[in-house]
């Protein structure tokens, strides 16, 4: 196999790295850019430059182009910490649902404000009581006439409060085994009868809510794909989630840094930095077979768990480098304290290792 990228491709990230480094330009804290960055301008530029829905098909606007290009601009992104959070969910896995499972009404609607960085998404899945165990939503959709009449509450909904669309997992058949009675609805963020309720976190950032419906009326015509058949289109949707660069490169740009201050004449230091490394390596692999088509169904939990935890050991690493200096508020401290959320956002990594037991070795229960 080889390894090179072609000259296009060079070419590609080089443009990508500058544009990167210039819309990150001022922020004090660089990782997690596609969680915690958030600029409508930054994401307008990238419908600009043709680098949202690069891989959709050129009939719904999208630019048509192999997956490979998609994630040499993902990755420099993310990697120099452009804030992309505002376009992010949207071009990830939202875009790529209404093309599998959306009728055509619904992709003229909906594609061309994705496809410029206009309009933002959230995606209501979680809720409490039931954050990776997404078969116990209890979010309920009623149909009336040519509506759906949602009543629920959602938590840990990223950019709720700014999202323009919900993307909603909600039960439609209170009856069905709990499986098969989920829907899915897009859902108006200016509807009456949404309540959003920021959460705070450790870090100080508030891209977490708590999203409350209330008799909340959405048309009939937002169901998205098979009334009841939620359940198999979300897992597609997790596919696109959990198997991303994102899950990966979110602090490189931490452990980039903290080589640069590491004690290199201490043979461990640099056997950590080398393990840290070659781990970065094998987790660009198990995404590049993702972007490229190449692993069995379900084996995107096998990719989130390695790469998240290895972000919990760059923030670990990082600490162990700045030493003293990690116990004051900085961009370390804010890497360390944050790092618990690699494992638990997108299904937990206990939850994972039972899908990769299960779904992927085909053990027992």
């Amino acid at each position: 196999m080889d390894f090179n990228w072609d000259p296009e491709l060079i070419a590609l990230r080089a443009e990508v790295e500058e544009f990167a480094r210039d819309a990150a330009a001022g922020s004090d804290v660089r990782e997690d850019s596609w969680a915690v960055g958030y600029s409508r301008e930054v994401s307008e530029e990238l419908g600009r430059r043709g680098w949202l829905g690069m891989t959709w098909p050129v009939e719904v606007g999208g630019g048509g182009r192999p997956p490979l290009h998609r994630f040499v601009v993902a990755e420099a992104l993310i990697s120099n910490g452009a804030p992309i959070a505002a376009s992010w969910f949207a071009d990830r896995q939202i875009g790529p649902v209404l093309l599998a499972f959306g009728d055509d009404d619904q992709r003229r609607a909906f594609l061309p404000d994705m496809l410029a960085g206009r309009s933002s998404w959230c995606v209501g899945m979680s809720e409490p009581d039931a954050g990776s165990d997404l078969a116990a939503v209890r979010t309920r959709a009623v149909r009336d006439g040519d509506t759906f009449v949602v009543d629920g509450r959602k938590i840990w909904t990223s950019f709720a409060a700014t999202a323009d669309w919900c993307y909603l997992i909600c039960r439609t058949d209170p009856d069905a085994p709990a499986h098969r009675g989920m829907s899915e609805l897009i859902v108006d963020m200016r509807s009456p009868g949404i309540d959003v309720r920021p959460i705070r976190d450790m870090t100080g950032t508030s891209h977490f809510c708590e999203v409350t419906f209330d008799a909340v009326r959405v048309p009939a015509s937002r169901l998205v794909g098979a009334l009841n058949g939620s359940f198999r289109q979300v897992m597609r949707q997790l596919e696109h989630e959990r198997g991303g660069i994102d899950r990966l490169a979110s602090n490189v740009a931490l452990l980039r840094d903290s080589v640069l201050d590491a004690d290199t004449a201490d043979p461990i230091v640099r056997q950590e930095i080398a393990s840290l490394e070659s781990s970065y390596r094998v987790g660009r692999l198990l995404v590049l077979r993702e972007v490229l088509g190449q692993t069995p169904a379900s084996f995107s939990a096998a990719t989130k768990t390695f790469c998240t935890e290895l972000e919990q050991r760059v923030a670990r690493f990082a600490a162990s480098v700045a030493g003293a200096e990690a116990t004051l508020w900085n961009r370390i401290a804010r890497g360390v304290c944050y790092s618990p959320a690699y494992t638990i956002m997108g299904g937990t990594t206990q939850v994972l290792r039972n899908i990769i037991g299960e779904r992927v070795l085909g053990l027992p229960r």
